[in-house]
């Protein structure tokens, strides 16, 4: 009898598929997976040219508790570069990508190619090649790269929607150059969303990342692809056990789009969203905290034409419930400009289905956008314009509201926030993000200027160098 069961164990286990086998009998092996998918991971290297600035943080200072790319101008020491005799610094850096079509089509990070002079992918066989953009999306820091060759060897692209907590997942890069470095470990969490990045829903790995693992894959037991290593949660500005990846098929998306378009359609609701906690859902009559709450309304939206109105709480958008206000942002984002979507909503205690014809996301137009001196010094402002209502609100005639404001930059250091209405630079009004991007194009690198601010209801003004000389 004993026999018999021994018999049947061995049986079934031997019926199980490898990776299950593989799990069952002790911590899987990468070898295999490495040498089918190392000749596709690439190194890539930029070069750009920026005035040379001091201040840089000294040895044993340490960063604050931040998410960070990991990747930049301060990369560890015989990455930089030196001024030249006219005071001009040229900048290297390096990152990971991956091949992801025969053809030369290379995925890597935005944050690993914007502002780049030059990009330069080094192949697995050691070849050298000039790479074009071929397009970048800031929102999810997705770039697609192309290099004039043919038959390269590819990657298989996995499903990043069926991963697990708990899975087991290997990344290849080049961390601090070091070619084909291989790290593995565990998800830890998925559908993570990080306080600057509301269109990436995070795969949560403590797979060790580090400076030039930026743009490399992540791969689950079956060699496949199942994310881009883009983020690390860290104190001091190395891998602290808490590393973020954006998963393929996110990617894959962002990819075919910049491909056939070279740029990224949004979609756009036009209301501003807050999470639901247990008090505003006992006071809505809802069962529990769930949704997203919408606090305004844009006028002459998608949401206004529809009939969305404020203290509406969606809770379905198309077949996807929403659990939390932040998944809604993802999920619209995904529909195309011009496609409907229909919206689960309570109003007044009872749900409600309204369908939206949602509108391109504004960073497309002239009206919002990225705020920059040249193309590859920016002041770090991300702005938008005022409403007419938001206007009346505040009482002022004209201006620009600061959605983001990036760390280590011009407009950090001159203390400017989110939510600040910028309504003067220079002692000249800002009406428009066209406006300020033409004034900030005009400043000085050598000189400070007043910009003139509201901040919750107050005005101040604060000093903006553009330099941080």
């Amino acid at each position: 009898m004993a026999f018999l069961m021994l018999l049947m164990t061995a049986l079934m286990i031997m019926s199980l598929p490898a990776r299950a086998v593989e799990q069952r009998n002790g911590l899987p092996d990468f070898t295999a997976l490495v040498k089918s998918a190392a000749p596709a991971v690439v190194n890539i290297s930029t070069t750009r040219e920026a005035a040379a600035r001091s201040g840089m943080m000294g040895p044993n200072q340490q960063l604050p508790d931040i998410f960070r790319h990991f990747f930049g101008d301060q990369m560890p020491p015989g990455f930089g570069g030196a001024p030249d005799q006219g005071g001009s610094r040229t900048l290297s850096s390096l990152g990971s990508g991956f091949i992801i079509s025969k053809d030369g089509y290379i995925l890597t990070n935005a944050h690993v190619i914007d502002g780049a002079d030059t990009v330069t992918v080094r192949l697995n066989d050691r070849r050298e090649l000039k790479a074009k953009v071929v397009g970048q999306d800031q929102k999810t820091d997705i770039a697609l790269v192309k290099v004039d060759a043919n038959d390269l060897p590819t990657l298989k692209m996995g499903n990043s929607d069926s991963l697990e907590t708990g899975e087991w997942v290997a990344a290849i890069g080049s961390p601090f150059g070091f070619d084909h470095s291989v790290t593995a470990g565990i998800v830890s969490a998925i559908n993570r969303t990080l306080p600057t990045d509301s269109y990436v829903p995070f795969i949560q790995t403590d797979v060790a990342i580090n400076p030039g693992n930026s743009g490399g894959p992540l791969f689950n037991l079956d060699g496949e692809v199942v994310g881009i290593n883009s983020q690390i949660f860290t104190r001091s500005g190395g891998f602290m056990g808490v590393s973020f990846a954006i998963p393929i098929n996110v990617a894959m998306d962002i990819a075919d789009q910049l491909k056939d378009n070279g740029r990224v359609d949004r979609g756009w609701l036009g209301v501003v969203i807050q999470p639901v906690s247990e008090d505003l859902a006992d006071s809505f009559g809802l069962d529990r905290a769930r949704g997203a709450l919408i606090a305004d309304v844009a006028p002459e939206s998608p949401a206004q034409k529809s009939g969305l109105r404020s203290g509406d709480i969606i809770l379905k958008a198309g077949d996807s419930d929403i659990e939390s206000s932040d998944a809604l942002p993802r999920l619209v984002g995904r529909v195309s400009p011009g496609d409907s979507i229909d919206l689960l909503v309570q109003r007044d205690g009872h749900e409600q289905t309204i369908k939206v014809k949602v509108g391109q996301w504004p960073d497309a137009d002239s009206d919002a956008g990225n705020v920059s001196k040249t193309g590859s010094d920016s002041v770090g402002l991300s702005v938008s314009g005022l409403s007419a209502e938001q206007r009346q609100q505040l009482g002022i005639d004209a201006g620009v509201l600061v959605q983001q404001v990036a760390p280590d930059s011009a407009a950090a250091r001159a203390g400017l926030q989110p939510g600040d209405v910028i309504v003067e630079l220079a002692g000249k009004a800002v009406d428009s993000v066209g406006t300020l991007r033409k004034l900030v194009s005009q400043l000085d690198d050598k000189k400070a200027v007043p910009v003139r601010i509201n901040r919750d209801g107050a005005t101040l003004f604060v000093p903006l160098r553009p330099s941080s000389h």
